[in-house]
């Protein structure tokens, strides 16, 4: 019988976590899933400790470079032919239930091209991580939800803008009209470029709140690091470029400044990401960071342009606009929260 869904986890050094994320979906109560673990060329031995510990009931695919986490995941999602691939971070777990509640949240409709999960903090399972995704209007996303209790505020919501790569669904058909994760990208954002794709091509995003991952948030590259910081900078020009209606373009500088002014108030003030990073090294570095990350983000502009003219596009730019509204962040919640 072949595989009702794929399940892809990327690995890199993931040490004894990802053997916990591996463990989480070899016990889901689908029959039907099949397991892929991509290894971005580790070197602490972590995918032969796979192999051996959970042999024939996992497909490990070795990348002979860390090519990033889109790209990993493009080799698990080629490595399957099933019909829903389901993604979980290395280093999050899986509740029984994750994939039967994201496969049937898609097969509630088949313009579902995307499911969303109830993503809660590993350490602190009453927290939410993200239920679903925000956008800023200068490309900037964060998790809805995030940091809250989880009081069932979001058990009642069907919809969400797009799913976190930590635990979702995808839907093959909508991957083999769109395009699979922009390699481009390596890390960061690359969640958030497929999900606005895929909206703007006319799929939907459901929200499945009873299916639960627990994540450690940022485990592999750090909760506040400049190779985070970096990555998430260049990254939101890209989705900004690439994905967003021109007047968002245009106006994009002003929400930038907006955002960068309460960014900067936080790191004085002690709140938000930029604080914790600027305690830890400074805010010149900070700054030195943000001006290469524009850099980097101008010199791939070329590519992003060539990628958005091959756009499918189902949604009239008046229809694109008021979804990303609807489904807006605000300065203040991106800037001061954690």
């Amino acid at each position: 019988m072949s595989a009702t869904a794929v399940a892809v986890v990327v690995n890199w050094n993931g040490g004894t976590v990802v053997s916990d994320a591996v463990a989480s979906l070899l016990v889901q109560d689908l029959a039907s899933v099949e397991v892929v673990v991509v290894d971005n060329a580790s070197s602490d031995g972590s995918a032969e400790a796979l192999e051996a510990r959970f042999g024939a009931r996992v497909h490990v695919v070795r990348s002979p470079r860390n090519a990033g986490w889109g790209a990993a995941n493009n080799l698990g999602i080629h490595a399957s032919s099933a019909a829903f691939v389901v993604l979980l971070n290395s280093d999050a777990v899986a509740e029984p239930g994750l994939v039967r509640e994201l496969v049937a949240a898609a097969e509630a409709d088949p313009r579902i091209g995307m499911v969303a999960a109830k993503v809660l903090d590993y350490e602190r399972r009453s927290r939410i991580d993200t239920v679903g995704h925000l956008l800023y209007p200068d490309g900037l996303n964060r998790g809805r939800g995030r940091l809250e209790e989880d009081l069932g505020q979001f058990d009642g919501e069907t919809e969400a803008l797009f799913p976190s790569g930590a635990a979702a669904l995808y839907r093959r058909s909508m991957l083999d009209e769109i395009g699979l994760f922009d390699e481009g990208f390596f890390l960061y954002g690359d969640d958030a470029e497929l999900g606005l794709r895929g909206r703007l091509a006319g799929w939907r995003c459901a929200l499945a709140p009873r299916a639960r991952a627990y994540h450690r948030y940022s485990y592999s590259s750090g909760a506040y690091s400049s190779l985070k910081a970096f990555h998430v900078e260049r990254n939101r020009v890209f989705v900004l470029c690439g994905l967003l209606p021109w007047s968002w373009i245009v106006l994009s500088p002003v929400w930038t400044a907006l955002r960068l002014a309460f960014q900067a108030w936080g790191a004085v003030r002690g709140r938000g990401a930029a604080a914790h990073l600027a305690r830890e090294r400074s805010l010149w570095h900070l700054a030195l960071v943000t001006l290469r990350a524009w850099a980097a983000a101008l010199a791939g502009l070329p590519r992003v342009l060539r990628r958005r003219r091959r756009l499918v596009r189902r949604l009239s730019v008046l229809e694109w606009a008021s979804l990303l509204r609807r489904h807006r962040l605000g300065a203040r919640e991106l800037a001061l929260k954690d």
